[in-house]
């Protein structure tokens, strides 16, 4: 028996791939197929079974496109309702692959179809759970985002998870294995650890959600802190639960290059958003205007999705050369599957074209200390508890996440200092603001890992909590 995690930390995603005999399943795994294709080839083993753990929110299965391809049903537990043909599962069903067994448990809660699937090795013994978002390391899937289609309150999904968790996880040996769905960074959940693997007997030690004396107790623990699930969450679930379009088909579409004499007009006729991928050290520099910058190396997907959330946005690519194809597939991880070309030759074919470009002012935080005064503005676009922290004195508490709504106070003849906690989350409130003709503020490099260096006023520091995101 082999069991594979293939873990993507910019999702903090994990998918499994087990093999038994010249048999295999996959859990949860990621849009591109070929990783896994791949795998099955070389060795030389048929894929029986695919089996998810729920309709996820945060990115977009491969499980459509992996059973187009090799023929394996794909599995969920009671109550799912794909649009699609699938396998639903009842609690306690055993499923076979080579000499191990898959039973299902049904643990409603995170969403009312969400299983876990207890591996049963060659000798019988029940030897790991793939929990899906119901068990995390640290912290338990939110119970907020299945309201609209429970039809309950969230405390009521919350009382649910707590009996899926004390029912079914719990009575489980502590030598088991876990491996959820996701790991530290995810919006899935609040407290995660870093570690993608440990022993359910751990968890139930350190894992504040399984210490609760009472029901009421985990569904205020559980629910305190919780921020507002990012608003492509929605339109995630209905393509894993509707079906999309194949990957290839939207590779193919998307690898479409744009000569930077026909970009802008592209841009107009189509009604496109221009998305640069660049690193924030060379965005700032220079770029076509009016382009959004959130950079491949980085949060990359879950952040296109929380600035742009419509999936169906048409987008033009500005990559580094080479990265093109890269860029087009960790958009379709999470459904922004409606990439419509590139710049051919990336920035610096729009530059020897000798078109106009546009540059976001970035200063030093050494620079920053030199101009800091007392009645400075200052723009902390940090989340709120690493605000609470420790930030700059007088520092404004404005998280990106909500900058459709605080840009709108802005006035735009008062210059301001802009900066996040290294320079990718403040490049990215930079665009967007230089895009809506905001341009009189100075983003800091380096955020506030380089601003603590310097002799600026700061707070004390307060450890953060286990609701820190």
């Amino acid at each position: 028996m082999k069991i594979e995690q293939i873990y993507t930390g910019c999702l903090a995603q994990g998918a499994y791939y087990i093999v038994s005999g010249n048999e295999a399943a996959i859990i949860d795994p990621l849009r591109e197929t070929k990783p896994y294709t791949d795998r099955l080839e070389k060795d030389g083993v048929k894929l029986k079974y695919i089996f998810e753990t729920h309709f996820h929110a945060d990115f977009v299965s491969g499980h459509v496109d992996l059973s187009k391809k090799t023929g394996a049903p794909i599995v969920y537990g009671p109550t799912a309702n794909p649009d699609f043909e699938a396998i639903i599962a009842e609690d306690g069903q055993v499923f076979e692959i080579g000499k191990i067994k898959i039973k299902v448990l049904h643990t409603p809660g995170h969403t009312m179809e969400s299983s876990t699937y207890l591996l049963i090795d060659e000798n019988g013994k029940e030897t790991a759970i793939f929990s899906g978002d119901t068990l995390f390391l640290g912290d338990v899937g939110r119970p907020d985002l299945a309201q609209k289609a429970a039809s309950m309150t969230q405390e009521e999904l919350a009382g649910i998870l707590y009996d899926s968790l004390q029912n079914k996880i719990m009575p489980l040996s502590d030598d088991i294995t876990v491996y959820p769905a996701h790991g530290a960074g995810s919006a899935c959940g609040k407290n995660m650890q870093k570690e993608t693997v440990d022993t359910l007997g751990n968890q139930k030690k350190t894992n504040y959600a399984l210490n609760q004396p009472n029901k009421e107790s985990f569904v205020r623990e559980v629910l305190d802190g919780l921020s507002a699930p990012p608003k492509y969450f929605g339109m995630n679930v209905a393509l894993n639960k509707g079906g999309y379009e194949d990957f290839d088909v939207i590779l193919k579409k998307g690898s479409h290059p744009v000569s930077a004499q026909d970009f802008e007009a592209v841009a107009e006729e189509t009604g496109a958003l221009i998305l640069d991928t660049r690193n924030a050290a060379n965005f700032y520099k220079g770029f076509v205007p009016n382009s959004i910058n959130i950079g491949l190396q980085g949060d990359f997907a879950p952040w296109v999705g929380a600035m742009i959330y419509d999936v169906k946005q048409p987008l033009l690519l500005v990559t580094d050369l080479g990265l093109e194809e890269e860029a087009i597939t960790r958009l379709a991880r999470v459904g922004f599957d409606n990439v419509i070309g590139y710049l051919d030759g990336g920035f610096e074919s729009w530059k020897s074209a000798g078109k106009e470009s546009d540059h976001v002012n970035r200063i030093s935080a050494q620079t920053f200390s030199e101009q800091f005064k007392e009645d400075s503005k200052i723009i902390d676009v940090r989340n709120e508890t690493e605000y609470a922290a420790e930030h700059v004195n007088e520092a404004y508490s404005r998280p990106l996440v909500n900058i459709n709504e605080w840009a709108k106070t802005l006035d735009k003849n008062e210059h301001f200092f802009l900066h996040c906690a290294g320079g990718y989350r403040s490049m990215i409130a930079a665009s967007i603001l230089n895009s809506r003709g905001i341009r009189n503020f100075s983003e800091i490099a380096g955020g506030f890992n380089a601003i603590k260096g310097t002799d600026v006023p700061k707070s004390n520091f307060v450890c953060q909590t286990k609701t820190l995101k």
